[in-house]
């Protein structure tokens, strides 16, 4: 069966004429002739049946089906540029894996760790993509990702990376410090998570503190970890983050713990290495080596940070 498909010359000299709404000054940038150009759209508007560029003597322009027909070409365009330049990326005898992530988890813990993968695994190339938390993929795409451990992923090999403990962090300058550190939150701004509307109500119950506000799940929201870091580092309220996302702004006194509780809960992560990849050398070596950085074995660079989640001179507040 023939496909309607337009050949990639012809697409690319009508991109570039709905760029710049000039057939020479599309022609200039493709290094073609003003002929050429507008043979290829002539080309093009016979194969789609419909005139895609209104010709004039001011110029050109884009017809009403032109334009919609543009907007979805240009996309696909772009498309196949990337994946043409992904293909180009790879090294000649090298490796490569699809990594996906947790967003936080990603920026936070695993990216900081990967020069030590890197350096026993030198040809191997990462690509890191965000692996959604409340969407179901049938079938994810990634070789091996890192996600809470009741991500459904048929068929992939799951092994337990390590449990999230949750903090409460607030900025240094912040007018409630003190009073959070007592265990009243009454008159707390409580930041939330869009996708953990519940997080405050679960942490205060650990912590055992009954002065809170009187909607524990009301006060600003963020779609993401990232987003409500900020937002406490502009003392725009408390936030109850996982202890390794905020360990960069303790350690720089960015942000302090505004109260000693840590809640270490039932959520944790894994490392999930796709089904058709767990007879791939290289995808074990990654998930052994991610397995190792949450242990925190000596000598790893995660181990410090595994050994010790909170900054040192909290410790000694800890329950």
């Amino acid at each position: 069966m023939r496909r309607h498909i337009p050949t990639t010359r012809a697409l690319l000299a009508f991109d570039a004429v709905a760029r710049h709404l000039s057939v020479g000054k599309a022609a200039e940038e493709l290094c073609l002739t003003h002929g050429a150009v507008s043979q290829q759209l002539r080309l093009l508007e016979e194969q789609v049946g419909v005139r895609l560029v209104q010709r004039g003597a001011r110029g050109s322009a884009l017809t009403e089906a032109g334009k919609r027909y543009h907007a979805q070409v240009a996309a696909d365009l772009l498309r196949l540029e990337n994946h043409t330049l992904e293909a180009m990326a790879r090294r000649p005898g090298g490796t490569h894996l699809l990594v996906g992530a947790v967003p936080v988890l990603g920026e936070r813990w695993l990216l900081p760790r990967l020069p030590a993968f890197t350096q026993r695994e030198p040809s191997c190339t990462l690509h890191v993509q965000v692996f959604p938390t409340h969407i179901a993929l049938d079938e994810p795409p990634y070789d091996v990702a890192v996600q809470y451990d009741d991500a459904p992923w048929p068929g992939a090999l799951a092994r337990p990376l390590l449990r999230e403990t949750c903090v409460v962090v607030c900025a240094p300058q912040a007018r409630l410090r003190s009073a959070l550190a007592r265990g009243d939150f009454r008159q707390a701004s409580l930041l939330q998570l869009t996708s953990r509307l519940g997080a405050w109500e679960h942490w205060f119950a650990g912590a055992g503190i009954e002065r809170v506000p009187t909607s524990v799940v009301s006060g600003h929201r963020f779609d993401l970890f990232s987003m409500l870091i900020e937002a406490v580092r502009a003392d725009l309220g408390v936030g109850l983050v996982p202890d390794y996302a905020v360990q960069r702004e303790l350690a720089a006194g960015e942000l302090v713990l505004a109260h000693r509780h840590a809640e270490t809960g039932r959520r944790g992560y894994s490392v999930f290495v796709g089904p058709h990849k767990t007879a791939d050398p290289v995808a074990q070596a990654f998930a052994d080596w991610l397995v190792e950085a949450a242990a925190g074995r000596p000598g790893h660079p995660g181990a410090a940070a595994a050994a010790d989640p909170v900054l040192p001179s909290d410790r000694r507040r800890r329950p």
